[in-house]
C-alpha cells in the first residue's frame, strides 16, 4: 500500500483576483504534489477559497450583489486560474459549502460545551481587511501589524476561545517537534513575538455583521473567520465531532501546510489551539513561504503594480512563468519578479539550455539514424562520467524537494542540462559521422544523450508539466526510469522548439 502525503495551501480570500503572489503558492504546492505522487506516494492537495467574513459582506455591498452571489463569482475566478497554471489539486474546497458550515456549527458547540469557548465582551482594535483583532502592545505606530491599515476600536458582545488555556502545550509542542514551523526563521518569530509574552484569548464570533455561519445556538453570533477558515482542513476530509470517516482517520494528519508568511501565525498559534481542543494530531509541519514582491516593494492596488498570473500566461506560456515562480523565488527569502528576468530566463534556461539540448540531440538523431537510436554501448571514460551524473539525479533531486529546496531541485536538472550541452561539445557528434568505422560510437553518444534527456524530462515533470509531456512526445518512449537505461530504444519523432527566443527591444 502507498504511503499517504496531505498537502494543502492557505485558502485564497475572495475579496478579489488573486495577483502572482497568491498564484505562486498554488504552484509551489502543485510541484510538491506532483513530485511526492513521482515519488510513489499516494497524494492529496487540497485548496480552495475563504468566503466569509466583515470584509466580504461589505464588498459585496458595494457591488450591489448578495455575498453569495459576490463569492459565487471570485472562487469560480480564482478556481480558474488554478487550473490555468495547470495544478493537480484533488479537492477545491469553499468555506461555503453545506457539510463544512454544518460541522463548523458543530466543532463550535463542542468547544463550547467544554468550556474552551465562553461569552464576554469585546473591547479593542479591529483591522477589517486581515479579520484580526489585535492588543495595544500588538499595534506598531497604532496601525495594523500585519498590513499597517487603521484599525477600528470595536465593542460587541462576543465568544472567545481559550487560547491561554494552550500555552504551555503549543510551547512544549514546538519545542519537541522542531520540523513543525519552517523555516526556522519563521518558528523564531512565532515563538518570540507571540508565545512566550502570552497568548490572550481569541475572539471567535462576531455580531456586527451576519455574513458568516451562525452559532446555532445563538444565531446573532457568526463564527469568526479563522476559526471557520482553518477548520476546512479537517471537514473537508471527513472530519465530524461525533462521527470520525475512514477517509479522516487515513489521510489526518496533514503532512505539510504550505501558507503565506504573512498567515503563519494563524496556522501555528491558532490552528494547532484549535485541533488541540478537538483532541486531534497536529500536522506534520507548517512551512511559511516568502513573498512574490516587485522591484518597488509588496504588489498593492494602490501602488499600481499588480500582476496577474493568468495575464503572464497568455503573454509567456504556463511551463514558463511556473519556471519563474519555482526556480527565482529563494527558499527562506523574498523573491523580486520583474519581466527582465522572466524574459532572461526563458531565452536563458528554458529556450537555450534545455530546448536547444533536446531540438539539436534529436535533430542529430534523426539525420545520422533516420530517428532509430539504441545504445551500441561503445564508451570511452567522458560517458562514465557522464552516466554517472545521469544516476545521481534522481537522489540529488530528492534531497532539496526532501528539504522543500524547489529551486535548488530544479538547479540540479539544469546542471545536468549543461553537463549533456558539455558532452555534445566534448564528443562532437558532427566529427564521429564523418567517419563510418565510428559509427557505433556516434550511436551510443546520442543514446547517451537521450539518456540524460530523457531522465530530465521525468524529474522535469512536477515543475514543468506541458514542457515534459512535449519532450516524451518528442522522444517517443515509454521508459520513465528515473535511472540510466543501457536496454532502451529510441524511435525519434520531428523535433519542435520547447520555448522560442523572445527579442528584447
Amino acid at each position: 500500500m502507498k504511503e499517504k502525503y496531505y498537502i494543502s495551501t492557505a485558502i485564497a480570500y475572495t475579496s478579489g483576483k488573486p495577483h502572482i503572489g497568491n498564484t505562486y503558492e498554488i504552484v509551489l504546492a502543485d510541484a510538491i504534489a506532483r513530485f511526492k505522487r513521482l515519488q510513489g506516494y499516494d497524494v492529496y492537495l487540497q485548496t480552495g477559497t475563504d468566503e466569509h467574513g466583515e470584509k466580504i459582506e461589505l464588498k459585496a455591498k458595494d457591488a450591489g450583489v448578495s455575498p453569495k452571489e459576490f463569492v459565487d463569482e471570485k472562487a469560480a475566478d480564482i478556481q480558474r486560474i488554478w487550473d490555468v497554471m495547470n495544478t493537480s489539486y484533488d479537492r477545491f474546497v469553499r468555506t461555503t459549502d453545506e457539510q463544512h458550515e454544518k460541522v463548523v456549527q458543530h466543532i463550535f458547540k463542542y468547544m463550547y460545551d467544554k468550556g474552551d469557548i465562553y461569552k464576554d465582551e469585546y473591547k479593542g482594535h479591529y483591522c477589517t481587511p486581515c479579520e484580526s483583532f489585535w492588543t495595544d502592545s500588538q499595534l506598531v505606530d497604532g496601525k495594523c501589524p500585519d498590513c499597517g491599515r487603521d484599525v477600528e476600536e470595536k465593542c460587541e458582545e462576543a465568544y472567545f476561545f481559550r487560547l491561554s488555556k494552550y500555552q504551555k502545550q503549543l510551547e512544549e509542542y514546538i519545542e519537541s517537534h522542531p520540523d513543525f514551523i519552517q523555516p526556522v526563521a519563521r518558528k523564531n518569530e512565532m515563538v518570540n513575538n507571540f508565545i512566550k509574552p502570552g497568548l490572550q484569548d481569541l475572539c471567535v464570533s462576531r455580531t456586527s455583521f451576519s455574513w458568516g455561519i451562525p452559532v446555532d445556538f445563538d444565531p446573532k453570533h457568526v463564527v469568526y473567520v479563522w476559526l471557520d477558515a482553518l477548520t476546512n482542513y479537517i471537514t473537508n476530509i471527513g472530519y465530524d465531532v461525533d462521527n470520525v470517516t475512514d477517509e479522516f482517520k487515513y489521510k489526518w494528519p496533514a503532512d505539510l501546510h504550505l501558507i503565506g508568511k504573512d498567515i503563519i501565525r494563524f496556522h501555528t498559534i491558532y490552528w494547532p489551539c484549535f485541533l488541540m481542543s478537538l483532541d486531534i494530531p497536529l500536522p506534520k509541519q507548517v512551512f511559511g513561504h516568502p513573498w512574490v514582491i516587485m522591484s518597488d516593494g509588496k504588489m498593492s492596488k494602490s501602488k499600481g503594480n499588480v500582476i496577474y498570473a493568468d495575464d503572464l500566461v497568455e503573454e509567456f506560456g504556463v511551463d514558463a512563468v511556473r519556471y519563474y515562480f519555482l526556480h527565482e523565488i529563494p527558499f527562506a527569502s523574498d523573491g523580486v519578479f520583474t519581466r527582465d528576468l522572466l524574459i532572461e530566463r526563458i531565452n536563458g534556461d528554458l529556450a537555450n539550455i534545455l530546448g536547444n539540448l533536446v531540438q539539436r540531440t534529436i535533430s542529430m538523431g534523426n539525420k545520422y539514424f533516420e530517428g532509430k537510436v539504441a545504445n551500441k554501448k561503445v564508451s570511452d571514460e567522458l560517458d562514465v562520467e557522464f552516466i554517472n551524473k545521469i544516476n545521481a539525479l534522481y537522489d540529488n533531486v530528492s534531497a532539496k524537494m526532501d528539504k522543500l529546496q524547489i529551486s535548488d531541485a530544479i538547479s540540479e536538472i539544469f546542471e545536468l542540462l549543461r553537463a549533456s550541452n558539455k558532452y555534445i561539445d566534448e564528443t562532437t557528434p558532427w566529427t564521429l559521422a564523418k567517419d563510418e568505422a565510428l559509427t557505433d560510437r556516434l550511436e551510443t553518444v546520442l543514446y547517451n544523450l537521450l539518456e540524460a534527456i530523457r531522465v530530465s524530462a521525468v524529474l522535469l515533470n512536477p515543475f514543468l508539466t506541458k514542457t515534459s509531456e512535449s519532450i516524451f512526445e518528442q522522444i517517443n518512449t515509454e521508459c520513465k526510469d528515473l535511472k540510466y537505461n543501457e536496454e532502451n530504444e529510441y524511435s525519434l519523432n520531428k523535433p519542435t522548439a520547447l520555448f522560442m527566443r523572445i527579442d528584447v527591444k
